[in-house]
């Protein structure tokens, strides 16, 4: 017995070359395909660093950090210029209400009126201006939390709910 383990498994040689060739075959494929992107990554890194020398990149690079850090030195700044005008706008009136009125009949007209201006917390004061035929008489009355600690006429409450309400009117009249 005389032979090849090939012959005695059964299997034909050819079929072994066959196989084999089609192995180097797509091996040699697949090295084009890499030596074609290897000379793409060439031509790129080429076309990147045409022109500029190590150090050039080197400054390049080291500018854009310089730039980022006055960015962010920048932002920090406006981050706290912005805190402080938030604070310095919670105390300005930022809610009016107007409340015009007849303050005595056969005058004609409602020539007076009661105007509140409050800020954020609801401080602030309430105007009432009465308009009569011998003249014209103004009050002035201080609103702390919305509320205040004298007697005020309806006109004067009216003004004051209407400063309260105003972000909701306004929000109201934006979805319309």
């Amino acid at each position: 017995m005389e032979g090849s383990i090939l012959q005695k498994i059964g299997i034909d040689p050819a079929y072994i070359l066959i196989g084999m060739l089609v192995l180097i075959i797509a091996l040699f494929v697949l090295l084009f395909i890499l030596m074609g992107n290897i000379k793409n990554r060439n031509k790129q890194i080429k076309r990147l660093l045409s022109g500029t020398q190590a150090g050039d990149l080197e400054d390049i690079i080291m500018k854009r950090f310089a730039e980022m850090d006055a960015v962010k030195n920048n932002s920090k700044r406006l981050t706290k210029e912005h805190k402080e005008i938030q604070s310095h706008l919670s105390a300005c009136v930022s809610k009016i209400g107007l409340v015009k009125y007849n303050a005595f009949e056969g005058m004609g007209g409602n020539l007076s009126f009661a105007l509140a201006l409050l800020d954020t917390e609801n401080n602030g004061v309430v105007l009432n201006c009465m308009h009569t035929r011998e003249g014209c008489f103004n009050y002035a009355k201080e609103i702390i939390g919305g509320e205040a600690y004298v007697a005020l006429s309806e006109e004067e409450k009216e003004a004051i709910e209407r400063a309260k309400t105003l972000e909701d009117e306004i929000a109201e009249n934006k979805l319309k």
